[in-house]
């Protein structure tokens, strides 16, 4: 089926060398855009009819034929074949096969170029709205553990010495915020892919009188990208813009990851797992590894790099379209996969989260209230920086002559005794609607 090409000519031919390396992994991503193909054909010759271009009948059998090819791959039966390039040769190999002329008759005003445009724009579109509902979730587990456990004292840590009292309503609260923020970058990401290329051609557009304020409201864009050269040059830009939403998000769940592994150490002990969450050693009987945020740990900081690698890639690209570009399908859609499974992760982790009581009573925590008690001798009235002598000097001479009280009185907004988790739920929801 070599001649199943879009762009083959009679009496031409490419050198199986040749087509295997231009090719590459394209198919095994092609297969994931197979949907969002047929519904930018659909909307497409749903416009051709409409300008002119594409009589009554002609649409009622490449709909009819189109909507069954659609089925087809969402019930997981589609497959690219061998001979056939990419998913917009197979498409239209399937419907010429099975329909005949009018199938040929798909791709007028349109190019292949333009074809994965708006394949990859859906894509994205759609898998941004998956990562926000999975960020969502993750945040309301972690609202859910803040308020949960926010009477729990735990350890602050600057420099990773300890500093002052916290709480794990605060803890959690902390990365709760966090994915508030990181959804605005993912927010903006949205509206970026948010934008209709289709019927800009190879990038200079068409003679044909084709309607693109109708394939923008038929395939639920926004808007358009509406300078036909700049709906090619957001290829590439598009998914490094999603790229930095994605690493935006996995950067929380890097950090939140690593104070897990320092949390479940021996050395800390602040919380567990139950044991079919960790893993053994296979010498160590006493091993309760933590495996799972490790991972998480390593896959999101490899997800970090993935806008660094979109720009190395499109960087001194000039305007119009290049082959390079097909690279970024294979740099990309495995990054959000990962990131995907890294939220559902660490949601099914936190859980099953397990919080020590009584934590700060140990005796090594105690100068965590050094603060309180230079503050305490400012509410008496004594000047803060003699204040802060003072109480330097008691613990100076030793643990005998530091006199502390584990009383706590964090009433400002943020602060343990006053979380304000009412008030970043309302900030998320905010956020959230910017996806609407």
């Amino acid at each position: 089926m070599s001649e199943n090409k879009l762009w083959s000519k009679a009496g031409t031919s490419t050198s199986a060398l040749i087509e295997t390396f231009t090719v590459g992994r394209d198919k095994d991503f092609d297969v994931l855009l197979a949907e969002y193909d047929v519904l930018g054909s659909l909307a497409h010759t749903e416009m051709l009819a409409a300008v002119g271009l594409l009589s009554k009948d002609d649409l009622g059998l490449i709909h009819r034929e189109l909507n069954n090819i659609l089925a087809e791959i969402r019930g997981g039966a589609f497959r690219i074949e061998k001979d056939i390039e990419d998913v917009h040769s197979q498409v239209e190999w399937l419907l010429t096969s099975r329909i005949g002329e009018a199938g040929k008759k798909i791709h007028s005003g349109r190019s292949r170029n333009d074809q994965v445009a708006v394949d990859i724009k859906l894509y994205l579109r759609a898998q941004v709205l998956l990562l926000k509902d999975e960020v969502a979730q993750l945040f309301q587990l972690l609202m859910t553990l803040s308020e949960q456990h926010k009477d729990k004292l735990l350890p602050g840590y600057t420099h990773l010495q300890i500093a002052m009292p916290s709480s794990f309503g605060l803890w959690f609260g902390a990365y709760a915020e966090s994915l508030v923020d990181d959804l605005e970058v993912l927010a903006a990401a949205y509206q970026v892919a948010n934008k209709n290329p289709l019927g800009s051609g190879a990038g200079y557009g068409s003679s044909f009188p084709l309607n693109r304020t109708m394939t923008t409201e038929l395939l639920h864009f926004r808007t358009l990208n509406y300078n036909s050269v700049y709906a090619q040059m957001s290829r590439g830009k598009t998914e490094k813009i999603v790229a930095m939403g994605l690493a935006t998000v996995a950067a929380t769940l890097s950090r939140l990851a690593m104070d897990c592994c320092l949390y479940i150490n021996q050395n800390f002990g602040f919380i567990s797992f139950p044991a079919e969450l960790t893993t053994g050693s296979s010498i160590m009987p006493h091993k309760k590894n933590p495996d799972v945020f490790e991972l998480i740990r390593a896959k999101c900081n490899r997800i970090q790099s993935t806008p660094n690698e979109l720009t190395l890639l499109i960087n001194n690209l000039p305007s119009g379209y290049h082959r390079d570009l097909q690279l970024t399908k294979e740099i990309l859609f495995p990054a959000i996969e990962e990131g995907k499974a890294c939220l559902q992760m660490t949601r099914l982790m936190l859980s099953h989260i397990e919080i020590k009581d009584g934590i700060l009573t140990d005796e090594k925590y105690k100068y965590l209230f050094s603060v309180e008690a230079v503050n305490e001798l400012v509410n008496k009235g004594v000047p803060f920086r003699d204040a802060y002598k003072q109480v330097g000097n008691q613990i100076d001479q030793g643990q005998f002559h530091f006199d502390y009280s584990q009383q706590l009185h964090h009433t400002h907004e943020g602060s343990i005794g006053n979380l304000c988790n009412d008030q970043i739920a309302v900030e998320m929801q905010k956020v959230l609607g910017k996806f609407a």
